[in-house]
C-alpha cells in the first residue's frame, strides 16, 4: 500500500471512518486513472460506514457508489484484497461494532 494511504487505513481500521475519508482526500486529488478510482472507492466505503454508525442512516447510497468505483479495480490492488474489503464493509453496514480491516505493512 502506498505510504500516503496508510494513515487513512489506520484510521479506517480503528473505526474512525470520517477521519480516514479526510486522510485519503489529498492522495485522491493527485491520483489518476485506476488509482483514483481505487482511492475514491475507499473514501466512499468509509463514508458509508460513517453515515451508518454515526448518523444512523439506513440508506446505502455511498456503498453503492463505492461498488461502482471499485468495479474495474482488480480484486487485489495495492496489496489490498478489494473483494474481501467490499464484503466486510457490506457485513459491517448491518452489524454494529464490526470494523472491517485494511492490512497495513509491518513496521
Amino acid at each position: 500500500m502506498r505510504s500516503d494511504l496508510q494513515e487513512g487505513a489506520a484510521l479506517f481500521n480503528a473505526g474512525l471512518w470520517w477521519e480516514a475519508h479526510e486522510a485519503w482526500e489529498g492522495p485522491w486529488m493527485s491520483a489518476r486513472g485506476q488509482e483514483r478510482q481505487f482511492i475514491q472507492g475507499l473514501i466512499l466505503l468509509a463514508a458509508a460506514l460513517h453515515k451508518r454508525w454515526h448518523h444512523g442512516s439506513l440508506t446505502s447510497r455511498n456503498f453503492e457508489k463505492a461498488l461502482t468505483k471499485l468495479a474495474d479495480v482488480p480484486e487485489v490492488y495495492g496489496g489490498i484484497n478489494v473483494a474481501r474489503l467490499r464484503e466486510e464493509v457490506r457485513l459491517a453496514l448491518n452489524t454494529e461494532g464490526m470494523h472491517p480491516q485494511i492490512p497495513l505493512p509491518s513496521a
